[in-house]
């Protein structure tokens, strides 16, 4: 009998649970008018919309005023960064992280062309902070942007040291939590924090970004388009509220049991030839592990275990498909052309990890054996 496909890729892109995939139904049948407009059919579309909004600042720890929707999360750090930047015009340069996602990277780069500084981490991905503390502390500093946790690695960052430089310098500090939230508590100090619905089991096509009430920024963009140019989906918005509700109802026992689900995997694959397991091996997320293995190529990896019916992530790509190595991975010394990430779902099972770990080294040997390089015993 063949057995059911197992979806072990979810970093930033869960699968919908049947509770949120019955919330993005309602919001099509009930939120499809204009939810600007004065009509009943617009005010009950209005009605979602705040509601939602309403649910995830709970969830986020903040007021409903100080959360706006953006069509994805490329353009909450578009919009968030050049906001920042334009209020704070006569500075001239912003800070980031070796490892920050590349939407980031590219919206700091746009925003101040000349201007971006990168700080350096350790071979586990944490953050230089004292590098970054004499980085935040010069002239001309408009804002930082560091991510709580990494999307390939799960390393979380020490935050409370970053925070207290960016605030003794007066410089916003930019959390991205797009991989976090959902998985962890909402970190406390931050001027402006992206969060991505996606990650937490919500639909694609949605980004979250929130303000402090003191944070000063000025629109960077065409006037009427507030944060969001055309408006919002409101199915899509219900759906992202419903599953953040959803994964913060029980997100201690599913973290805990993906934790406990990761930790099998990280001591197992220690075991095998030619592997080294990635991030910290304590301050991480619960639910995401990355390996690199020597004498294969990772995108052969991958398809070979697709084809045993397990879908993984590679450090070997970066997100734009252009099959350049992870800068992630380069700027923490690792491997950067023979990686697997894991990313765990709520719906993974201890039989599913069970069986990815029997296949594992009989995928490594074929490969190994088309390249003729040691196996993996």
């Amino acid at each position: 009998m063949q057995r059911s496909r197992v979806y072990l890729d979810a970093g930033g892109s869960a699968p919908l649970s049947p509770r949120v995939s019955d919330a993005l139904r309602a919001g099509f049948a009930d939120g499809w008018a204009d939810p600007a407009r004065l009509v009943t059919e617009s005010r009950k579309a209005r009605g979602l919309l705040d509601g939602s909004r309403e649910a995830i600042a709970d969830v986020m720890g903040v007021s409903a005023e100080q959360v706006h929707f953006t069509p994805s999360i490329h353009v909450a750090f578009e919009r968030a960064i050049a906001g920042i930047a334009r209020a704070r015009r006569a500075q001239s340069r912003i800070i980031v992280s070796a490892i920050e996602r590349d939407a980031l990277m590219n919206a700091a780069a746009f925003a101040l062309p000349q201007g971006i500084e990168t700080i350096a981490v350790n071979s586990q991905g944490h953050l230089d902070i004292e590098a970054f503390a004499a980085a935040v502390s010069a002239d001309g500093v408009a804002l930082a942007a560091i991510q709580h946790a990494n999307q390939e690695i799960g390393t979380v960052q020490r935050l409370d040291r970053i925070a207290s430089s960016a605030a003794a310098a007066g410089v916003p500090l930019l959390i991205d939590a797009s991989s976090s939230i959902g998985h962890r508590d909402t970190p406390q100090q931050w001027d402006a924090l992206i969060a991505h619905p996606a990650d937490w089991g919500g639909p694609a096509g949605l980004g979250v970004l929130a303000l402090k009430p003191g944070t000063r920024w000025l629109p960077a963009w065409p006037e009427g388009d507030d944060w969001a140019p055309g408006g919002i989906s409101v199915p899509l918005a219900l759906a992202s509220a419903v599953a953040l509700q959803e994964r913060e109802q029980e997100r201690r026992e599913v973290s805990g049991r993906m934790g406990a689900l990761v930790e099998r995997i990280r001591a197992t694959v220690r075991q095998l030839s030619g592997i080294d397991v990635l991030g910290d091996p304590y301050e991480r997320l619960p639910h995401i592990v990355t390996f690199s293995c020597l004498y294969v190529d990772g995108e052969s990896l991958v398809a070979e275990l697709d084809r045993e019916g397990f879908a993984v992530g590679s450090g070997s790509a970066c997100a734009s498909g252009t099959l350049e190595p992870s800068r992630v991975l380069a700027s923490i010394g690792a491997l950067t052309h023979g990686n697997v990430r894991v990313a765990l779902h709520p719906g993974v099972t201890s039989d599913d990890v069970d069986r990815f770990l029997a296949v594992l080294p009989q995928v490594l040997d074929r490969v190994r054996s088309r390249l003729g390089s040691p196996s993996s015993d």
